[in-house]
C-alpha cells in the first residue's frame, strides 16, 4: 500500500457553515480531490466554493444528518481513501506529510487519523497493546468523526455509516464494527490535526443535541448489545432527566426545563422504535 495526495479525497459535510468552511478548506492539500455536501441546500455557498477553489465539488441535499452525508460524499468519491473531515477542522502545514508518511510504513489499516493538537481533548478511546508498529502509530478501539481517514479497500459491501443516526455516535458504530472484524485503528502522533469544536449558544441548536444525545446513546447499546443492555444504560439518564425537568419546572426556568424535554423525548422515541426525527426546524 503506497499512500499519496492524489489517491485521497477529503469529504466534508456542511450545515450552515459559511463562517469556518473557508479555513478548513485554505489548509487541504490542492492535489487532493474536495467533495463538500452541504446540508442546508444552500445554492450561494456551492457557487461561490466551487468559484473560489480548485479540485471542488459541492453537492447541495436537504438535512440529512452527517452520518448519511458522508454517504454521499462516499458514494461520489472516486480514489481508494476517504478523509472524513468536519468543517470545523484545521490541517498544520506539515499534517498531511507526516501522516502519509507514517502511514506508509505501515502494512495495512482500515481507519486513521492526525492527533487532535489539543492533548486535553483526546479524539481517540481503548489504546491497544502493540508491539510491531512505528513509534509515531498508536492503536486504538476508535477515533473521533471530526477527523477519519478511511481505506475504502476494506467496505467491499460499500457498508459505511448507519443512516439511522442524524446526530451523536454514528462515528462510534462505525469504529466498532471495524474493531469488531478485528481491522486497524491508528492514531498517527506526528501528524496534529487543529479541531475547533465549539459549541454554540444557539438554544434551538441546544435542544436539538440533547435530543439526538440520548435517540443516539439508546438506539446505539441496542444495536451492539441488545434491548435490555440498551435500558441499563440509558436508566439513569431517563430519570435524572425526568427529575430535572421537574425541578426547572418549579422554578420556573423555561430554558433548563426543555433541554430535559428533550432529553426525555429522545429517550422515549428511541425506546419505542421511532426514527431520529427531530429537526430545530420542526
Amino acid at each position: 500500500m503506497k499512500l499519496n495526495l492524489e489517491d485521497i479525497t477529503f469529504i466534508i459535510v456542511t450545515y450552515q457553515s459559511e463562517d469556518i468552511i473557508d479555513d478548513c478548506l485554505s489548509s487541504l492539500p490542492k492535489a487532493s480531490k474536495k467533495i463538500v455536501v452541504e446540508n442546508s441546500d444552500n445554492i450561494n455557498l456551492k457557487n461561490d466554493l466551487e468559484a473560489k477553489y480548485d479540485n471542488i465539488e459541492v453537492i447541495n441535499s436537504k438535512n440529512i444528518g452527517m452520518g448519511a452525508g458522508n454517504n454521499i460524499g462516499l458514494k461520489f468519491c472516486k480514489t481508494n481513501f476517504a478523509y472524513i473531515l468536519n468543517p470545523d477542522t484545521k490541517l498544520h502545514e506539515n499534517t498531511m506529510f507526516n501522516l502519509l508518511e507514517t502511514l506508509n510504513e505501515v502494512s495495512d489499516f482500515t481507519l486513521a487519523s492526525p492527533i487532535n493538537d489539543d492533548q486535553n481533548i483526546p479524539n481517540y478511546k481503548q489504546i491497544k497493546k502493540s508491539t510491531n508498529l512505528n513509534r509515531n502509530v498508536l492503536s486504538v478501539g476508535s477515533i473521533d468523526g471530526f477527523s477519519m481517514l478511511v481505506n475504502l479497500n476494506k467496505f467491499k459491501d460499500k457498508l459505511y455509516f448507519d443512516e439511522n443516526f442524524f446526530l451523536y455516535l454514528e462515528n462510534d458504530d462505525l469504529c466498532l464494527r471495524v474493531k469488531n472484524k478485528h481491522e486497524h485503528i491508528y492514531i498517527i502522533k506526528n501528524s496534529l490535526i487543529n479541531h475547533k469544536g465549539g459549541i454554540s449558544k444557539n438554544s434551538k441548536l441546544e435542544y436539538l443535541r440533547n435530543w439526538h444525545w440520548m435517540w443516539s446513546k439508546f438506539y446505539f447499546n441496542k444495536k451492539h448489545y441488545g434491548y435490555m443492555n440498551a435500558l441499563k444504560k440509558i436508566f439513569l439518564n431517563f430519570i435524572s432527566a425526568i427529575l430535572n425537568y421537574i425541578i426547572f419546572s418549579a422554578i420556573l426556568n423555561t430554558h433548563k426545563k426543555t433541554i430535559y424535554k428533550m432529553r426525555i423525548c429522545g429517550i422515549y422515541n428511541s425506546l419505542i422504535g421511532k426514527k431520529s426525527y427531530f429537526r430545530i426546524d420542526n
